[in-house]
């Protein structure tokens, strides 16, 4: 079915739907990768996104049951060039469209997704609309004034507490919309988790004897969750905390800093960073729209890794207390596996252990 892709700027790409046909607003984003769209459409780092992938074909290996990194898909839509219809691939158990479809997620393929990116790079991340109806300005502009994502963590975090792995290093996670090869890559280190809602008081949080507190990724503004804020900077100094992506910009916020909304942001899995500590270079794969400002960070915290790209801040600790935390993913290995390594950094600080020395 013909559809449109209707911008904020009242650009207007015409295309074919697929998946769940229907109607859908959200922030359009792009990302460079290649492969990992399944870990992509899953990632609740996107709950409020509609997705263009920069690759031009997209769904060529399937999708599986294995490979999803929360429960359903997160994203608000997807937008490719062109949509595989007859994936070859041994590990394939639903072809992209009919996952799409079971999981009510409308997509859009047949547009230029090259001038696409083009415009979001130079005119910054904006709303959009994927449509298959005739609107008017007045319709388009009420969509757009009543999308909001503010509330986005309330909808990805769980709502029970769990426990998960076996091990002697016992590590309290704040889900705000933790990816499942995050918590994969400490189970399969050894460590016990037990998983919070993100709202978690510190009074309950302290009930356990944790040997750390990790804060996990997930969508929207870090400034929208001031109450987890504030639990964080009630945690540094009385238990080791490390966190990634939005964990980190919960640290930075806690310990004095600010964040600021990047123009279009980091999503792909070819980034380089660069460990100020070691001055080594690693490629990772990254999914952000916010950043932590260099200029607002206290004197008590200093940046650890840098893009390498556009020399934005990409990790930081504390100088005297156990408090650290990366702005990239490196649980993902999209490839190369070296950003892994994060998580024995981690685990070092959680055992009282120094690192980078």
């Amino acid at each position: 079915m013909k559809g449109k892709l209707i911008l904020e700027n009242k650009t207007v790409f015409e295309g074919v739907c697929f998946g769940k046909i229907s109607e859908t607003v959200g922030e359009v984003v792009f990302n460079t990768g290649m492969t990992g769209y399944q870990e992509i459409l899953t990632d609740p780092s996107y709950y409020g996104q509609i997705v263009t992938m920069t690759y031009p074909l997209i769904g060529n290996y399937g999708t599986n049951l294995e490979d999803s990194q929360s429960s359903s898909p997160k994203v608000k839509g997807f937008i490719v060039r062109e949509a595989c219809r007859v994936p070859n691939n041994f590990r394939c158990e639903i072809d992209l469209d009919v996952y799409l479809k079971q999981n009510n997620i409308m997509g859009i393929e047949g547009i230029d997704t090259r001038e696409l990116t083009k415009i979001l790079r130079n005119a910054g991340t904006m709303k959009g609309i994927i449509t298959t109806k005739e609107l008017s300005e007045a319709e388009i502009q009420e969509r757009f004034d009543s999308f909001s994502n503010t509330d986005a963590v309330d909808k990805v975090t769980p709502k029970e507490i769990k426990t998960i792995g076996d091990g002697d290093l016992h590590i309290g996670v704040l889900d705000c919309g933790i990816k499942s090869n995050i918590l994969n890559s400490f189970v399969n280190k050894g460590c016990k988790l037990t998983i919070f809602p993100a709202h978690t008081s510190k009074e309950e949080i302290m009930k356990y004897n944790f040997d750390g507190i990790f804060l996990s990724n997930g969508p929207g503004d870090p400034t929208d969750l001031p109450d987890v804020i504030d639990t964080v900077k009630s945690l540094i100094g009385v238990i080791p905390v490390t966190g990634i992506c939005l964990g980190v910009q919960i640290i930075a916020l806690a310990m004095g800093a600010e964040t600021e909304k990047m123009k279009f942001g980091h999503r792909g899995c070819n980034h380089p960073v660069k460990n100020l500590m070691t001055g080594k270079v690693t490629i990772t794969s990254q999914n952000h729209g916010y950043m932590v400002k260099r200029d607002s960070l206290p004197e008590e915290l200093e940046i650890t890794h840098v893009n390498i790209n556009d020399n934005t801040v990409e990790g930081v600790r504390h100088k005297t207390l156990p408090v650290m935390g990366v702005q990239y993913h490196p649980e993902a290995c999209p490839g190369p596996h070296d950003s892994n390594i994060i998580f024995d950094d981690f685990i070092k600080i959680y055992k009282g252990e120094q690192i980078w020395v």
